[in-house]
């Protein structure tokens, strides 16, 4: 059997084990361990414990349960409702102030956790309620939410980017400052979604009840004295952020030392704030953190088998050797690669996206002279995609279980405007990189 027809049948078999709903480590695990048996010589199964014990030996991975634990830290808290009613008293002014207070509060607890289910689910059980109850269209409130979310894989500290950093060999910093920049676009472009709907509707409403203007208008009202009496629930938080912030990119912190100084943060935030020091808040946080910090693991130890065998068997080097030899412009393989990232967002969760497609691509896009920075930005915006359009965006889900009573469809209708908004942010960032690499480049300079 020629290296082709192996390197289909891998590929065919992974993603039918990976769509059985089998778990993604089990999957690629059982892919390559079948490989391994079939198509290597016998004596390369001794090789298995060593190779997934390589793949572990790494002192970088050690941010992502700290990380972790410091997104759980902080979700099992009012945190999220806390910082929404906050930026909301400062936002209520606006036409649309509380979609917008709703899109800075997805990006400020996205910057804290770096979860977008968490986000979901931390900023919707308090914002949609709100958002219908003063006239916003369950469409509207949904996706605003559910597209808020999805900032939570690109605002730094992002779990995805630490894994794109390994599979790409990049620089976790370089990743962290490039994913600033996109993620204010992303926000600008979502606010102003929000405010010109907004308008929209509520000319429509106002147009429809006449006088019953109460039904449709934003009619909350905070003195200047309930806006600063907000801020201390607000301002730690922002305070932990920008204290990873200057450690990260001070070069004050390795990324390990950074993610230790942000768990520490949010484990004596969460004592002091919102009195979680009883054992059972504890082993909350403790036992969230272990399920999914284990299963990342997991899955990061047997996708190096998964690639390890792909190398070994040449399905690599001949996938790299065709895809160049396609004689493509840098453009063509580049919208060709993204539409494959998107096809598969149909179906897989952005890790198995990073840790199955980055190989394959990466050395293409190499030889194509293609920043793999700048490219892994935009391979986390598709990723963000995926997690609102369907049939399997884990953020609609997320939505229809906070928001019950708004029915699944209109919560997909409400996410299309803001998938619109990610393909116009791809756009700018392809049409001005500066937006993303600008800010490393700087930063970075010489290194």
């Amino acid at each position: 059997m020629d290296t082709s027809t192996i390197g289909l049948l891998y590929g065919g078999i992974t993603l039918l084990l990976l769509f059985s709903g089998m778990p993604i480590a089990f999957a690629l695990g059982l892919s390559a361990l079948g490989f391994i048996a079939v198509f290597m010589p016998a004596p390369m199964i001794h090789s298995v414990a060593e190779t997934i014990y390589s793949e572990l030996d790494n002192f970088t991975l050690l941010t992502i349960p700290l990380f972790v634990l410091m997104g759980a830290a902080i979700g099992k808290t009012r945190a999220g409702s806390d910082v929404y009613n906050s930026l909301h008293s400062w936002t209520h002014r606006i036409p649309g102030g509380l979609g917008l207070a709703n899109v800075f509060a997805c990006t400020v607890f996205a910057a804290m956790c770096g979860s977008s289910p968490a986000t979901c689910s931390a900023i919707g059980s308090s914002g949609i309620p709100q958002l219908v109850k003063r006239g916003y269209s369950e469409g509207l409130a949904a996706g605003l939410i559910a597209a808020g979310g999805t900032l939570g894989i690109l605002i730094p500290p992002s779990i995805t980017l630490i894994l794109y950093s390994l599979a790409s060999e990049q620089s976790i910093g370089r990743l962290f400052m490039a994913g600033i920049g996109p993620g204010v676009l992303l926000v600008f472009l979502f606010s102003c979604w929000v405010m010109f709907k907004y308008s929209l509707e509520r000319k429509s409403a106002l147009a429809a009840v006449g006088s019953a203007r109460h039904a449709i208008t934003e009619d909350d009202h905070f003195s200047w004295r309930d806006r600063l009496e907000s801020l201390p629930r607000l301002l730690p938080f922002l305070l932990l952020i920008a204290l990873i912030m200057v450690a990260l990119y001070g070069g004050l912190a390795t990324p390990s030392e950074v993610a230790g100084i942000g768990a520490a943060g949010a484990l004596i935030l969460v004592v002091t704030l919102y009195k979680c020091w009883r054992i059972a808040d504890i082993k909350a946080i403790l036992s969230g953190s272990v399920r999914e910090s284990t299963m990342i693991m997991m899955i990061i130890a047997t996708s190096g088998l998964f690639t390890f065998v792909m190398s070994y068997l040449g399905v690599t080097q001949q996938t790299a050797t065709w895809l160049v030899g396609l004689g493509l412009s840098k453009w063509a393989f580049f919208i060709g690669v993204d539409i494959f990232i998107v096809v598969l967002g149909f179906f897989l969760p952005p890790v198995a996206i990073i840790l199955m497609v980055t190989p394959i691509v990466l050395p293409s896009l190499k030889a194509m002279g293609i920043d793999l920075v700048w490219f892994g930005i935009i391979m986390t915006i598709l990723m963000e995609m995926g997690l609102i359009h369907p049939p399997v965006g884990l953020n609609l889900f997320v939505i229809n279980s906070i928001a019950p009573d708004i029915k699944l469809k209109t919560i997909i209708w409400g996410t299309l405007p803001f998938i619109g908004l990610m393909l116009l942010g791809i756009l700018i960032l392809c049409l001005f990189p500066e937006i993303a690499v600008w800010l490393p480049d700087h930063f970075y300079k010489g290194n």
